[in-house]
């Protein structure tokens, strides 16, 4: 009796890449044996698939687990089975039976050139042994049960259930980011986002004790632990920050005291992104959310660092980063309530169009230079994995 042992993993984007496509697929193959490493499962890899051999395990576990891995478009649960036409006819209808609807639509792939029978002579042959054996009909249009015939080298595949991937790249393919992770609901969100397009993150966190409290520093560590599923090992920088946002608010109105704020975050964060060799910084900002996230205050805000900046959530209204906050599970410990340094230190009326002069008359009334290399010389590390 035939039945379903391996998972066929597409590529998706990765058939673009050209020649570095051999690159991609090595790295997702090696992030799929990491995602797998608690099962005892075998993986192969070959030029346009990748297949997981279930060896007895549940199929569903490891289907799950590998929809979180960055880089896969889709999941096929397959019988692979000899390269014989009396095999895949009656394999074909074994499995079929097995499925609910009332129409189907035979795909056959013919890669495998020494086969003797091509794509449409297998699926005139399979098709009639299925509607003489079920109550099916054929609808090549939209079918209830898709059959798909594949046949290669090293074997034949048949598959009919499919399941979607994460998409995007393999994780590590992109090079790494310096990411500001506050806590709240965006910037764990926006941490997903960049891992699905292959960029590594290392994090920043700027902690402002007494006034913020030490539960942030867990919460964040939780966050963390949910964003492993997608990247295994995550370096998170707390950066004590209390000195300078106290030199801020002695030395410019209450009005200008976030943008100075997001100022020094950000060259924190570009010098530290240097040391760590990280090319660009990423946040959690979405235009227009708050009064530091206007186009206006932006552009003063960025003005101190060369640093690309990527926003991932920068177009999202709140209701979709709440629902993807859903997907990867961090949303309820997002809205845990232990503020971080900027909502700890929100004015009641903050400038909305900052002006760059101003800004910076405002910081040339003390050493924030100083400041900034002793919270860089302070820097605490805690890695989650």
């Amino acid at each position: 009796m035939v039945s379903y042992d391996y998972v066929m993993v597409r590529f998706g984007e990765l058939s673009t890449k050209g020649k570095n496509k051999k690159d991609f697929i090595h790295t997702l193959f090696l992030n799929i044996k990491h995602a797998l490493k608690d099962y005892d499962v075998k993986v192969e890899s070959r030029f346009d698939h990748i297949y997981v051999y279930l060896n007895g395990n549940e199929y569903q576990p490891i289907i799950d687990r590998l929809q979180d891995v960055s880089g896969i478009q889709g999941l096929s649960l397959v019988a692979r089975i000899e390269n014989d036409i009396e095999k895949i006819k009656e394999s074909s209808l074994e499995l079929i039976k097995l499925e609910e609807g009332k129409t189907f639509k035979v795909k056959v792939k013919r890669s495998n050139k020494k086969f003797p029978l091509h794509s449409e002579e297998i699926t005139r042959i399979v098709a009639p042994v299925i509607l003489k054996n079920t109550n099916l009909k054929v609808d090549v249009h939209n079918p209830d049960i898709l059959l798909n015939i594949e046949v290669r080298d090293e074997g034949t595949y048949i598959f009919v259930k499919t399941f979607p991937g994460a998409g995007g790249y393999p994780l590590g393919v992109a090079g790494k980011s310096m990411h500001m992770l506050s806590g709240g609901i965006d910037s764990p969100v926006a941490a997903y986002l960049m891992m699905k397009r292959g960029v590594t993150i290392e994090c920043i966190h700027f902690a402002s004790p007494p006034y913020t409290q030490e539960a942030v520093i867990y919460k964040l560590i939780d966050l963390l632990t949910k964003l492993n599923r997608y990247q295994p090992r995550i370096r998170l920088h707390i950066v004590p920050f209390t000195k300078i946002q106290e030199a801020i608010y002695d030395n410019a109105p209450e009005s200008y005291c976030i943008t100075l704020m997001r100022r020094m975050m950000y060259r924190l964060a570009s010098r530290l992104a240097r040391r760590r060799n990280c090319p660009v910084i990423s946040t959690g900002e979405s235009v227009g959310q708050v009064a530091s996230q206007t186009l206006q205050s932006m552009a003063t805000i960025n003005e101190v660092t060369s640093t690309p900046v990527i926003r991932p959530c920068a177009t999202m209204d709140k209701l979709e980063i709440i629902k993807l906050s859903k997907k990867i599970d961090t949303y309820d410990i997002s809205i845990r309530p232990y503020e971080d340094c900027c909502t700890i230190f929100t004015p009641k009326a903050p400038k909305t169009a900052p002006k760059l002069e101003e800004a910076k008359e405002y910081e040339e009334k003390f050493d924030y230079e100083s400041l900034i290399n002793e919270a860089l010389n302070n820097i605490e590390v805690k890695i989650i994995e």
